[in-house]
């Protein structure tokens, strides 16, 4: 939408008989079919008003209600009466309302925000600071923390997380086996490693479960992220916590991994949060401040019985260094071997692989990305920031900024100038440095 006129871009796939296209089939489509689809579906005229009204107010209530939030000091709010679990793990529908148990706040967190559509909003607000989501299994405890990372995102009406809002800088962080991690300064959580390899510059092309946590961490804070989103079952065990009796027999000078537990609240003093999901380790209440109990779908604050249950925990005084790194633009090509010199090719498959070149850039283990057009917009953005931003001396983050900032002022049509595609949508900062930090031929230079 630019100056009163409205434009709409989409694809069509034309047919085709191995390489060549059917004619008259593709007329039919493109003199028939498709304007009979435009009517349908842009012409307000042929649309219910309501719900166009009901769309508009939706996705301004959302965003109305994000930044409220924000000022507010939380980092995350879920209203009551949002339906949290999907109809199917395959499936972004809700589950039926007739048998779904909606959200309702514990009293304890109940806040209310005024929107500019839906008016008053009752739910629960999650504040700044360490927010354990505990219960048994099977009881909601990762539907909710599902809820809270894709509320980085408005969602349509009828999906059940209306309501769901989380800062917008949010990450989730996983063990992420085998990626390549590239001049990361891991120190804060790893140290003493044999044969003296350091980790104050550390790369490797096949991480383990606890390296590439801590590398995801790292990079994410690197790239602005303030509120950390950890679920126990996709974390690395290890990089988590260390119990007491495994100290007595493994002596720290012995063990180069500061867990988590150690680091956690040195982080929340920097002013990043985090919210995760712990159903197996009680070691966690030591440095919680908020205990939200899932059971039955429901929730209560049991913050207080976790605090009686808690000892005291020496944790890190500070949290270590952050390092700033500066992609190197001639490490970035999408060439493939044998082609013509200058033509390089970006494809995507799903949405969770980018084919870059002869290089894959895995992007499994990304769980906020929502759409694969997004994918597709961060291939081509990879290519937009080699090109203008990368000199070799800025950093990372530096480049993300003006990415995002070239995207504001140009839209995504900055990606491919002249070309007008049809299947883009807007990707985060962060999705965006994760891509690049995962492709295999990345070189970075650590810079003050």
């Amino acid at each position: 939408v630019e100056g009163g006129v409205e434009e709409a871009r989409f694809t069509v796939a034309l047919p085709a008989a191995g390489r060549s296209i059917l004619g008259q089939k593709a007329a039919q489509i493109l003199t028939e079919a498709l304007p009979t689809v435009v009517k349908q579906a842009l012409l307000y005229a042929s649309l219910d008003a309501r719900s166009v009204l009901q769309h508009v107010d939706t996705v301004e209530d959302q965003d109305s209600l994000r930044r409220q939030v924000t000022d507010a000091g939380l980092v995350a709010f879920v209203g009551d009466g949002s339906i949290l679990p999907r109809a199917s793990g395959n499936s972004d529908a809700p589950m039926d309302p007739n048998q779904a148990i909606k959200f309702q706040s514990p009293p304890s967190l109940a806040r209310q925000f005024s929107l500019p559509h839906r008016g008053t909003v009752s739910g629960m607000g999650i504040p700044q600071g360490i927010t354990l989501i505990v219960g048994g299994g099977f009881h909601g405890k990762s539907t909710l923390l599902q809820a809270l990372q894709l509320g980085v995102y408005n969602v349509i009406p009828g999906d059940g997380r209306e309501l769901v809002v989380t800062d917008p800088t949010a990450v989730t962080i996983r063990a992420e086996d085998g990626r390549s991690v590239e001049s990361v300064d891991i120190s804060p959580f790893i140290n003493n490693l044999p044969f003296g390899k350091q980790t104050t510059d550390f790369s490797t092309p096949d991480a383990s479960g606890s390296t590439s946590q801590a590398a995801n961490i790292l990079e994410a804070l690197e790239m602005g992220a303030k509120t950390m989103l950890i679920d126990e079952d996709t974390a690395a065990t290890n990089f988590m916590v260390r119990d007491k009796r495994m100290m007595q027999l493994v002596a720290p000078s012995k063990e180069p991994i500061t867990p988590y537990i150690s680091k956690v609240r040195p982080l929340s003093r920097t002013g990043v949060s985090s919210i995760m999901v712990i159903g197996g380790c009680g070691d966690y209440f030591d440095v919680a401040d908020l205990v939200i109990m899932q059971e039955n779908y429901s929730a209560s604050d049991v913050t207080q019985q976790a605090a009686q249950l808690a000892q005291p925990l020496s944790d890190e005084q500070s949290f270590g260094k952050v390092a700033r790194r500066a992609p190197q633009s001639d490490t970035i090509n999408a060439a493939r071997e044998g082609d013509r010199p200058g033509h390089e090719k970006v494809a995507i498959n799903g949405k969770h692989l980018i084919r870059f070149g002869d290089l894959d850039i895995g992007l499994e283990s990304i769980h906020q990305l929502a759409d694969k057009s997004q994918t597709r917009a961060i291939g081509d953005a990879l290519i937009l920031a080699r090109d203008s931003y990368m000199d070799g001396r800025t950093p990372l983050s530096d480049v993300l900024d003006k990415l995002e900032r070239r995207f504001d002022e140009q839209g995504l049509d900055a990606l491919m100038p002249g070309r007008f595609i049809g299947n883009y949508a807007r990707p985060r900062r962060y999705e965006m440095g994760m891509a690049i930090n995962r492709l295999r031929s990345i070189k970075f230079r650590q810079v003050k």
